[in-house]
């Protein structure tokens, strides 16, 4: 195998930040220091965080741009190549702090859910990185709910059977990539992929696992039942972290230039929405994140026991042993808006499209969308369903387009709030993702189609700051993550008289949605 950081991705080194320098000497010698690393589809970033949960700074931010699209779109991502560019921006990240290399006590990690690879007996990928994306196993959707109970299983694994979980990809291997199927020797997540190049031990976390579509999230195991029918056997899976979400793991002294992080502990990764909702403050049945980065998601997260039965628009994975994460996520969201944007030259540059946007009139352009170019989870699950826009004239301009493309994902959020309010009937929705936060009117148009108060996040790197707060909590630095105040944000109200007009082309929606949703369900 490569060397876990590839020189041919090395960026230019940054100089060294003396506000960093004077922080790391101002920093009480006794208090900890964690580095957060957040892996997501969109990029990769880093910040500090000192004992009390508290940031430090930021130390990287690194788009995905030209580097990893690949798994936003599902399309192949060479293992390898994530690898190497996550320890280059360990690198980058540490050459801007020098004197806080050594200080750092935790590693904590946020990642992507939902992805596989397979490997052989040596650890080598058999397989490219497959994202949530990827829609090939679609076709093995129909063969899996031929022959289980969907229902029996949702409630069990938390996840209906969809491409972007694991029953599906594994079986769509079994049958169109017998060989390869036949010669992997472990199947994993990328997060548990990382740990076996860093670490040489390929344990994941509950979280990661409550994602695949084969944990009983009841009993926190491996569901054997699934696995059988799939040809899968247990020890081809990660083995599960147990007792508290703490590993100290020790580098592999044959790992060349990794940062010399060798006396941290580094804790297993965490689902990135798990991260995102318990950075965003957001963890108890009070307070649902509504996220839109490249994709959208709302979840709540409290400490409890999986639901006897799930409804069906929603998934339930963990955050811990001990909590659960419930909501449902949207395929399409900032990754929408920026192939809109790219896509229609008509465009203008940011400043000018949020201006244009915001002095629109609701669903002037009578326009109807189903947002689906990246295909569709909640709320209807459905294996193959593309996007659409129906409405167009010879009038149509550009901007209203991309207008109507980002109604029509706060339409989907409409039905989602409604499966979730029977989780969480009264709970505040706080908006986080790079995505929402970066356009006021989005926050004004979700108010708006949801009838209900919106506060955005001031948190703008909850993921990062979500991993840490976990791995302090594990190790008894802070006394429970219900114990942190949340930041406020700025706070959007609802316009009534535009939540009917939304009201309306939220139906206009649903009846295209409901009329299209027989012919995706042939195309299975």
């Amino acid at each position: 195998m490569s060397t876990v950081l590839d020189e041919a991705v090395l960026e230019d080194r940054p100089e060294v930040d003396v506000s960093l320098l004077a922080a790391s000497l101002r920093l009480d010698r006794d208090s900890p220091v964690v580095l957060s690393l957040d892996i997501g589809t969109s990029g990769i970033r880093a910040a500090l965080f000192d004992g009390r949960g508290e940031k430090i700074e930021s130390l990287i931010d690194t788009p995905s741009s030209g580097i990893y699209p690949e798994l936003s779109i599902g399309l192949d991502t060479d293992a390898d190549v994530l690898v190497g560019l996550v320890g280059n921006s360990l690198n980058l990240a540490f050459e801007r702090v020098p004197l806080l290399v050594s200080r750092v006590d935790y590693v904590a990690i946020s990642c992507f859910w939902h992805s596989l690879l397979g490997v052989d007996s040596a650890g080598n990928p058999l397989t490219p990185v497959f994202g949530w994306a990827d829609r090939r196993a679609a076709g093995a959707v129909a063969e899996l709910q031929a022959t289980f109970d969907e229902t029996e299983v949702h409630a069990r694994t938390g996840c209906r059977f969809h491409p972007s979980y694991w029953p599906a990809k594994l079986l769509w291997l079994k049958k169109e990539r017998g060989e390869i199927f036949r010669k992997a020797r472990r199947w994993l997540s990328f997060s548990d992929y990382l740990s076996l190049r860093l670490f040489g031990d390929a344990t994941t976390s509950v979280s990661m696992a409550s994602a695949t579509g084969l944990l009983d999230q009841k009993t926190c195991r491996w569901d054997y039942e699934l696995l059988a029918e799939l040809g899968v056997a247990p020890e081809q899976l990660p083995p599960i972290a147990a007792g508290g979400e703490a590993i100290r793991f020790q580098p592999q002294t044959s790992i060349s230039n990794l940062p010399p992080l060798e006396g941290a502990a580094w804790f297993p990764a965490i689902g990135d929405g798990a991260a995102n909702n318990i950075g965003a403050s957001c963890v108890g049945v009070d307070r649902a994140a509504l996220m839109i980065g490249t994709s959208g998601a709302m979840r709540v997260l409290f400490a409890g026991n999986p639901p006897a039965r799930m409804r069906p628009e929603l998934f339930c994975y963990r955050a811990d042993r001990d909590r659960l994460v419930i909501g449902g996520a949207l395929s399409d969201g900032g990754g929408l808006y920026q192939w809109m944007k790219q896509t229609m030259n008509g465009l203008y540059a940011d400043p000018e499209i949020e201006s244009a946007l915001s002095v629109m009139k609701p669903d002037a352009h009578g326009l109807s969308v189903l947002p689906f170019w990246f295909g569709e989870r909640a709320t209807g699950w459905s294996s193959s369903a593309t996007g659409s826009i129906l409405g167009f004239t010879a009038q149509t301009k550009p901007i209203e387009i991309l207008r109507a493309g980002m109604e029509s994902v706060c339409y989907r959020f409409a039905a989602l709030a409604a499966a979730l309010d029977t989780v969480a009937p009264k709970a505040a929705i706080v908006g986080t993702g790079n995505a929402l936060l970066s356009s006021p009117t989005w926050a004004q148009m979700l108010a708006d189609v949801l009838g209900r108060q919106i506060e955005l996040s001031a948190t703008r790197e909850a993921s990062t700051r979500g991993a840490a707060l976990l791995a302090l909590e594990a190790v008894g630095k802070i006394d429970g993550l219900e114990t942190i105040d949340p930041s406020p944000g700025p706070v959007y109200e609802p316009n009534m008289a535009h939540h009917s007009i939304y009201a309306g082309a939220s139906e206009r929606q649903q009846k295209l949605y409901d009329k299209l949703n027989g012919s995706f369900k042939s195309q299975v």
